[in-house]
């Protein structure tokens, strides 16, 4: 995926309503998780990634901050992140628990 010709998200687009559901990408393209939910707002977002898991069963939930993503909109308008991180890396992550 060419993702030099999406526009990169404003911190005020950083919430629930935008980010949710947004597929993952890792540094190989390749989707390594998808946003459940979103904590806070702005500048001190963490998200929730479901990792792993097929049709949502079995995904592990796993606490990240909004830093460690690069959240843009492809052509469609369609909101994702890119990650630096591998998939192997999210799911060595302690759980994330309500």
């Amino acid at each position: 995926m060419d993702h030099s010709k999406h526009t990169p998200l404003q911190r005020s687009d950083f919430n629930e309503a935008t980010l949710a559901n947004a597929p993952i990408y890792g540094a190989d393209d390749s989707k390594i998780g998808t946003i459940s939910h979103v904590h806070g707002a702005g500048a001190v977002t963490e998200v929730v990634i479901d990792v792993g898991g097929f049709l949502g069963i079995g995904a592990k939930p796993v606490l990240v901050s909004i830093d460690q993503l690069n959240l843009m909109r492809d052509e469609d308008g369609e909101v994702h992140g890119r990650t630096a991180w591998t998939k192997e890396q999210l799911k060595a992550l302690p759980e994330h628990r309500h």
